[in-house]
């Protein structure tokens, strides 16, 4: 049987703006934000920059950890971000290869 990753992710505007979302698809995701795809928030605020991601196996856990990362105060994100992307580059090209 076919075991599928779940990811939480980190989208980021230019102006600091954040969004936290899961997926079992990161690329197809972020480039669906990066295109304008995604109507709502991310496309409101200009949020393309892929700037975080975690994963895991189960989707619970995955939609346990977003809750858990928006209840953070934002000096909290913010470390967490810089604890895997100390510069907040765009990581898109990482998953990208």
């Amino acid at each position: 049987m076919l075991q599928r990753q779940y990811y939480i992710y980190r989208m980021a505007s230019d102006s600091g703006t954040l969004y936290i979302g899961v997926t079992n698809n990161l690329l197809r995701r972020v480039m669906e934000h990066k295109e304008g795809k995604v109507k709502g928030f991310t496309k409101k605020y200009n949020c393309k920059k892929l700037v975080y991601y975690e994963w895991g196996m189960d989707v619970s856990g995955a939609i346990d950890r977003e809750k858990q990362i928006k209840g953070w105060i934002r000096k909290k994100k913010e470390f967490l971000i810089r604890s895997m992307n100390p510069v907040w580059k765009d990581l898109t090209e990482e998953l990208l290869g």
